[in-house]
C-alpha cells in the first residue's frame, strides 16, 4: 500500500530510449508518473515541436503524467560563465512544455564545478544572480523549480547547497541519495573525502520537496557499483524512514543507474534488460517503503 500523499515515479528514460516503452514500464508498475527527461536522447525541453506534441499525445492517451521535468537546465556540463541567455531561453522553452502537460516541479542544477579551482572561488555571484533570474521565471509561472546535489556547485557538499538557498529565494531541493556516495566533499580539506548521504541530508531536509532513489558503493573513481535501494551505501532505508515518519508528501523517483548510466555514453545494455531492471527497481523500492 502506498503512503498516504505519496506517489512513485522514475526517469524512465533508464527503462526504454522512446516514449512508448517509456509509458510501457511505468504502466507495469501500475504506476502514472514519469520523471521526463530524454526521448530518444534528447531533453523533453529540446525535442522538436511536433515530437513533443506526439509525446504529449501518446502520455494523455496512456493516462500518464509528467509529475516533474528532468531537465538540463544549469546542469553540471554547462559553465555559468556563459552567456546566461541560452540558460534563459531554456527555461522559456520548459516552461511552455510544462505548462502543456501539466507539469508542476523541475529539476535544475547549479552549473559545473571548476576542478581547477578551490572550492571558494567558484564564481559564486554569478552562479546566485542567474539562478535567481530563472527561479524567478517559474515562479512566476506558479511552477517550483527543485535542485539537485549532482555534479554541480551545490552537489560539493550540505554546505554549498545551503548557501544556495541562502541566496535564491523561492528555490527548493530534490535530495539524490546515491549522488553523496561517490562526490567529493569539498568542505573538508584535501584529499577530499567522499560525502555522507546521511549527514546531506539530514542538514538539508527540511528543504526537500522531492527525492530521487539511487543507491551505489563506492571503491574509486573509476568503481561504482550501482545496487538496487537499501543495498549500497547511501542510506535508503534510513532516509525514506526518517523523511516519511517527518510527513513528507510528494513523489518518490527511481534513477536506478544499474542497466544503463545516462550521462556514461559508455555504458549501454539490451532494451529489454534496461526494461526489466527498471520494473524491478521499482517494485523493490515500493516493498522497501511498505517495510518501514
Amino acid at each position: 500500500m502506498t503512503p498516504d500523499g505519496i506517489y512513485y515515479t522514475g526517469f524512465a528514460d533508464e527503462a526504454a530510449k522512446g516514449i512508448d516503452g517509456q509509458i510501457a514500464a511505468t504502466t507495469a508498475l501500475g504506476w502514472s508518473n514519469i520523471e521526463a527527461r530524454a526521448i530518444d536522447g534528447v531533453n523533453l525541453t529540446d525535442i522538436s515541436d511536433l515530437q513533443f506534441d506526439l509525446v504529449a499525445q501518446k502520455l494523455s492517451d496512456a493516462g500518464v503524467t509528467v509529475n516533474c521535468f528532468g531537465s538540463a537546465i544549469s546542469n553540471w556540463a554547462k559553465d555559468v560563465l556563459d552567456p546566461a541567455d541560452t540558460s534563459f531561453e531554456e527555461t522559456d522553452r520548459a516552461i511552455t512544455r510544462m505548462q502543456t502537460l501539466g507539469a508542476k516541479l523541475i529539476r535544475i542544477m547549479s552549473y559545473k564545478v571548476y576542478e581547477d579551482r578551490e572550492p571558494g572561488d567558484q564564481d559564486k555571484a554569478a552562479r546566485f544572480e542567474t539562478l535567481r533570474r530563472i527561479v524567478d521565471r517559474f515562479l512566476d509561472a506558479g511552477l517550483q523549480p527543485v535542485h539537485e546535489n549532482c555534479m554541480n556547485f551545490g552537489g560539493m557538499g550540505w554546505e554549498y547547497t545551503q548557501e544556495l538557498l541562502d541566496n535564491v529565494p523561492g528555490l527548493k531541493l530534490v535530495y539524490d541519495t546515491g549522488n553523496p556516495v561517490f562526490l567529493a566533499d569539498r568542505a573538508q580539506p584535501r584529499p577530499y573525502p567522499r560525502q555522507n548521504p546521511w549527514e546531506f541530508y539530514s542538514h538539508v531536509r527540511d528543504h526537500i520537496a522531492y527525492i530521487h532513489i539511487k543507491d551505489c558503493v563506492y571503491r574509486s573513481d573509476d568503481d561504482v557499483t550501482y545496487t538496487f535501494p537499501g543495498e549500497g551505501d547511501a542510506d535508503v532505508k534510513r532516509i525514506l524512514a526518517d523523511l516519511l515518519g517527518r510527513g513528507y508528501q510528494g513523489g518518490i523517483s527511481i534513477e536506478p543507474h544499474m542497466a544503463v548510466v545516462f550521462h556514461d555514453a559508455a555504458q549501454s545494455s539490451d532494451e529489454q534488460v534496461r526494461f526489466n531492471n527498471y520494473v524491478e527497481y521499482g517494485r523493490r523500492l515500493e516493498s522497501l517503503v511498505a517495510s518501514l
